[in-house]
């Protein structure tokens, strides 16, 4: 196995400094690292739903998607329009 020279220093500096073989210090730190990967559950993702009021009165929700489908068409064909 080769290490990348930055692990190799770190791990020969552990071992000088805790008088320690460098075989201990590495089978150590590998332990260390694939425990933590298995320690660490998922956290579930909680959201908390906040109310926007709702729709307000006099507003047509199929006209304003309708003119959002337009503006987003229009778009693309502008962008199209450029590629030429």
């Amino acid at each position: 196995m080769t290490l990348d020279e930055d692990v190799a220093r770190s791990l020969k500096e552990e071992a000088a400094r805790s008088g320690r073989p460098l075989k201990s210090v590495v089978n150590e730190a590998l332990r260390a690292g694939l425990e933590a990967r298995k320690a660490r559950p998922a956290r579930r993702y909680r959201l908390k739903p906040v109310s926007l009021g709702g729709v307000l009165p006099g507003v047509d929700l199929d006209q304003a998607l309708a003119l959002a489908d337009e503006i987003e068409e229009r778009e693309i064909a502008r962008k199209l329009e450029l590629r030429k």
